[in-house]
């Protein structure tokens, strides 16, 4: 890929070739363009930089580490790497956008952050950040949700958000963004919309993978100190797409194979899934223009996903470049293949993977037979505590599951 990569997508209006945008009512645009302008400003200065920087170190614990896995090395063959992303404070990714997300708010003087959750991650990480900034926060979450990550709910509460349950449709991430995204418009001049992905109206899908980006730069940093060389495949999942792109970008320059994993689910008709790359097309979604999975009337479709932060009918616009251009091949894992690597991982490394994180990790093992002796790095994401009592309850432990006989 062409040199500055990053300096280059998105264009002056948010577009990464025909994809992104920002399609929404003008008074919620004046505000949109306000938030351009202060990240473009604010993001560049040295004080913004410098306590950004601390805060990545001395509260979220950042550089994470890459961890090498050595019995599952062993049995399949290949080299299997994990940047260690579960051990991120607040136990994923999503802290090192709502960090920034976060202080970018306190420089304009913002007094609330707004946002949607699927998983719970995000709304974890933006209760942390809001609680450390000392802002007034508000998640919007699925019913369906919030059922199946009771722990992160809890957690969120504890950290003073206020949790507002979604009950319109399927109940889950796509109606959490509605409802957000509702609650912003009300009042966008005393609150902030922080969006938990690459996705959305510009400036989120680049202000996102900028924040996101410090993984991708650290993980190629560490693995050239481990290995003296570049890892020849990355594997990340992709629902909306922030922890993919977040270490995607620091290798698009780089001969590195790159996958994105979406959730295939129980099966390929629409309902069953919520791979948008995969089965999508280019439609519009929250504002921006993607790849979208429709419904017969041109709707986004319902999706399922058994890992909550990936059920999502839309992805990042600028995977959807990607995508076209071929810079990341976009593949799936099933429910079936990411509980067995959720197993897997947790007994064979000690390592309990975030759901949507095992789906990467099943993708790996899968490639694994046609890579025989590659490296593969794999962004483990997120950790697995939130996911413990529904994998249980829904698919018991390996020893009585049919799945694993």
């Amino acid at each position: 890929m062409e040199k500055n990569y990053l300096k280059h997508y998105p264009d002056g209006k948010g577009f990464y070739q025909q994809y992104g945008g920002s399609f929404i009512p003008p008074e919620l645009q004046r505000e949109m363009d306000k938030i351009t302008d202060a990240y473009n400003t604010i993001s560049k200065s040295h004080k913004f930089i410098s306590e950004l920087r601390s805060i990545r170190k001395h509260y979220q614990g950042r550089p994470t580490p890459v961890y090498y896995c050595n019995r599952m090395s062993e049995k399949y063959g290949v080299h299997i790497y994990l940047k260690r992303e579960d051990l991120n404070h607040s136990g994923a990714h999503k802290l090192n956008h709502c960090m920034g997300e976060a202080l970018l708010a306190k420089y304009m003087g913002k007094k609330k952050l707004i946002a949607e959750t699927g998983a719970g991650q995000h709304g974890v990480a933006l209760a942390t950040a809001a609680a450390y900034f000392g802002l007034e926060c508000e998640i919007h979450m699925g019913e369906v949700d919030i059922a199946k990550e009771h722990p992160n709910v809890v957690r969120m509460q504890i950290l003073g958000a206020n949790v507002i349950p979604v009950t319109k449709g399927l109940k889950t991430l796509k109606e959490a963004v509605d409802s957000a995204f509702e609650a912003y418009a009300k009042d966008p001049v005393n609150s902030i919309y922080c969006i938990g992905s690459v996705v959305g109206p510009h400036p989120f899908p680049m202000l996102v993978r900028d924040f996101q980006h410090v993984v991708g730069v650290e993980a190629r940093e560490q693995f050239l100190e481990m290995t003296g060389e570049l890892p020849d495949n990355i594997v990340a999942c992709v629902g909306g797409g922030s922890n993919s792109m977040g270490i995607f970008s620091g290798f698009f320059e780089d001969d590195c194979r790159m996958y994105g994993v979406e959730p295939g689910g129980i099966g390929t008709k629409l309902g069953q899934h919520a791979a948008t790359a995969t089965y999508g097309k280019p439609g519009m979604i929250h504002g921006f223009k993607s790849y979208v999975l429709e419904d017969e009337n041109g709707n986004p479709a319902p999706v399922y996903s058994c890992a909550s932060g990936l059920d999502y009918p839309g992805v990042g616009p600028e995977h959807a470049m990607l995508h076209d251009m071929k810079r990341v091949k976009y593949v799936t894992a099933n429910d079936e293949e990411c509980i067995k690597a959720f197993y897997e991982l947790s007994r064979m490394e000690g390592i309990i993977p975030a759901l949507e994180s095992a789906h990467a990790v099943a993708y790996a093992i899968k490639m694994a037979k046609d890579h025989q002796r590659e490296s593969i790095l794999v962004n483990l994401s997120g950790r697995g505590d939130k996911d413990i009592d529904f994998v249980v309850e829904k698919y018991g432990f390996p020893e009585h599951y049919k799945l694993f006989k």
